[in-house]
């Protein structure tokens, strides 16, 4: 089988990527994530995880490179990760009632002759009505200050739900499977071979 690389040092996106059981090698790929004036979501994350995979294709040149970039938007305002409690606090009261949009851009390169598969995946979460003191402990319960609306769905984020709307869950941490296997069988490859 070729090397599959992720472009990631995303902990949540390893998580989901072992649970196919392909072997892969996680590689950083240090690039400016910062959106060019006027730069939508769905072009922005696009952008991102194919010029992730690109900065590793430059050192491995017979791999399968997955680059993939996530924006979590309210409106018109993107959601970054908090990092502090308090921003955290003002983000999930900020979400409270309203339907917030994942964004996922995913691509699959082949850095053998630079061809690739990029795609777009969106996934809205629509969050129930929050209390104040339900958004403060279910902070100081996961501290979810590494993720971009400050929530983590795999743990009690989906407590704070209504519904969630979308075709495949694992875009809303940050890596689409079904599109990603879809991409991967396109080379050849697939878990149950």
């Amino acid at each position: 089988m070729r090397t599959l690389i992720l472009a990631s040092s995303s902990p949540y996106r390893r998580a989901i990527l072992d649970k196919i059981g392909l072997a892969y090698q996680p590689i950083s790929p240090q690039i400016d994530e910062n959106p060019t004036q006027g730069e939508k979501a769905g072009t922005l994350v696009q952008r991102l995880a194919l010029e992730k995979a690109q900065k590793i294709a430059t050192d491995q040149h017979d791999a399968l490179i997955i680059g993939s970039d996530q924006v979590a938007i309210l409106g018109d305002t993107i959601l970054s990760k908090p990092l502090t409690v308090t921003k955290a606090e003002q983000q999930l009261a900020l979400c409270s009632g309203e339907c917030v949009s994942f964004h996922t851009g995913l691509c699959l390169l082949d850095s053998s002759d630079s061809s690739f598969q990029l795609e777009e995946v969106i996934f809205k979460v629509h969050f129930r009505e929050l209390t104040d003191s339900e958004i403060r402990r279910y902070i100081a319960i996961e501290q979810p200050l590494d993720c971009a609306g400050s929530f983590k769905v795999e743990g009690l984020g989906i407590s704070l739900f209504e519904r969630l709307q979308g075709d495949d869950f694992n875009s809303l941490i940050g890596l689409p499977l079904i599109r990603l296997l879809a991409m991967l069988s396109n080379k050849g490859i697939s878990p149950l071979h």
